[in-house]
């Protein structure tokens, strides 16, 4: 009877640490990458990549989906409280629409970095729409340099209480930024909505 409970308890504490372990759910095992490159630049998409990257900003998550549906989900921060759509240079917020991938690189201060194509042709096309309206002054310029990238390894908790603290760009943890950088290959597919 003391082995049975005793190998009861010893299932019940695994199951309790494998499912509190990671704030990230998988549907399947990613394949890890060996490759140390600082730098990786595509535009166009890569061959047979099955991913698309799909961040809602109401729900604070960037979900990853493969050909098979989805596949990750990871916690993220922006850059604006108001979580509006970008409107210009300097305005903090994060933009919404459809962009690609555009390269791979390692920040020297937040590590992995996915570069997005923003500005694009829809993006410039808002911009210059919200212009002609007086929705913001004619000599603002649309700003750049919109990424996925990671937070400072010892600033993962602005993650857990959705501190905004970037300049438009999306951010989640370091270690599971690390995680989504070793899968996620240039010219993925990213849809930004509210």
């Amino acid at each position: 009877m003391k082995t049975y409970v005793w190998h009861h308890f010893i299932l019940l504490s695994s199951l309790f640490f494998l499912c509190s372990f990671s704030s990230v759910k998988k549907k399947k095992p990613v394949k890890k990458s060996s490759t140390k490159t600082a730098l990786v630049s595509h535009t166009t998409p890569a061959k047979n990549n099955p991913y698309y990257i799909i961040i809602d900003k109401s729900d604070y998550e960037l979900r990853v989906y493969d050909d098979q549906g989805w596949y990750a989900t990871y916690p993220v921060v922006f850059g604006s409280n108001d979580l509006n759509d970008k409107y210009m240079a300097g305005d903090k917020r994060t933009p919404e629409g459809k962009f690609v991938v555009l390269l791979k690189k390692i920040h020297p201060q937040w590590g992995p970095e996915l570069l997005l194509n923003f500005p694009n042709d829809e993006s410039i096309r808002k911009f210059n729409e919200r212009q002609q309206h007086g929705l913001i002054p004619r000599n603002a310029k649309i700003g750049n340099g919109i990424a996925i990238h990671a937070t400072r390894p010892q600033e993962e908790w602005t993650v857990d209480y959705y501190q905004n603290w970037t300049d438009g760009c999306i951010s989640l943890k370091y270690s599971e930024a690390k995680d989504l950088y070793s899968y996620i290959p240039a010219g993925t597919p990213v849809t930004i909505q509210k």
